[in-house]
């Protein structure tokens, strides 16, 4: 991590595996950044994984911030978190056509995982990633159903898309796959995966997506905070509940841990993963 990051990994028996920290811009110093992480009570060890630091890149300073979500892997996501931000810089086109850059990282970076899937298992991940260019520019990609939501003027606006199986029925039957709420009432792929966008997920890859949605958002004096969440978050609150949980507190990791507690309170039971960016 960047010098500018401070990482503590938290004790306790409900958070044996949860993370928190928080980092601040050099170039701006109303910006920063700070994350909180919490174990699910779904029975397994922690499946998301966070990334977040201030970094200089050839003269321009990139705030970079992801969270993974893994499902049946820890390996995936964890390999995202070390090599998908590195693949994404080593594209030639990414200062100038960011993001062509960004698509064909993410695309090169599933087929880099399907070829190591002896040893990364069979598993995927979500991703949602944060690209901030010298505090002016934004740019956001996602596959799956972790979250990204701007608020500018107390508004919350979502950046990323949900690529729900039920939205995405007519691709993966194009696909060959099929999607069916059976068992259950949740809507998934070949009755496995209930997202139609991942990476990984070597046994049903044919049948799903790795194509990010990917959008640029202009940061001005009117943005307050960015905020990144994984599921965990979006199963009990909506876009504008999450930013009204958090806009008033001033320190980025606080508030990172205050939507946290919001989330359990509201009984959500999958791991829970929170970036806040703040700008004023």
């Amino acid at each position: 991590m960047a010098t500018s990051q401070e990482k503590v990994p938290l004790g306790g028996p409900s958070e044996t595996s949860a993370e928190t920290g928080k980092g601040k811009s050099k170039i701006s110093k109303h910006v920063t950044h700070g994350y909180h992480t919490a174990e699910g009570k779904a029975g397994h060890s922690m499946e998301d994984f966070v990334f977040a630091e201030f970094k200089e890149v050839e003269g321009n300073e990139l705030g970079l911030f992801a969270i993974f979500d893994g499902h049946v892997s820890h390996e995936v996501p964890d390999y995202l978190r070390t090599n998908l931000f590195n693949n994404i810089l080593k594209e030639p086109d990414f200062w100038n056509e960011t993001e062509k850059a960004i698509r064909r990282a993410y695309q090169m970076t599933d087929e880099t995982i399907l070829k190591k899937s002896a040893v990364l298992g069979k598993g995927g991940s979500t991703a949602v990633t944060a690209i901030l260019i010298n505090c002016e520019k934004l740019v956001v990609a996602n596959v799956g159903d972790s979250r990204a939501v701007i608020c500018r003027n107390g508004k919350a606006k979502q950046l990323s898309i949900d690529h729900e199986p039920d939205s995405e029925r007519k691709d993966v039957e194009k696909r060959g796959g099929f999607v069916t709420k059976l068992p259950g009432d949740v809507a998934r792929v070949d009755a496995q995966l209930a997202v139609a966008r991942a990476f990984g997920d070597k046994s049903i890859k044919d049948h799903l997506s790795s194509e990010p949605h990917v959008v640029v958002e202009t940061i001005d004096d009117h943005v307050e905070l960015v905020l990144l969440a994984s599921d965990g978050i979006w199963h009990v609150m909506d876009n504008q509940e999450a930013v009204d949980c958090v806009k008033s507190i001033d320190d980025a990791q606080a508030a990172a841990k205050a939507l946290i507690d919001e989330a359990l309170k509201r009984n959500s039971t999958d791991d829970i993963s929170v970036i806040v960016v703040r700008f004023q």
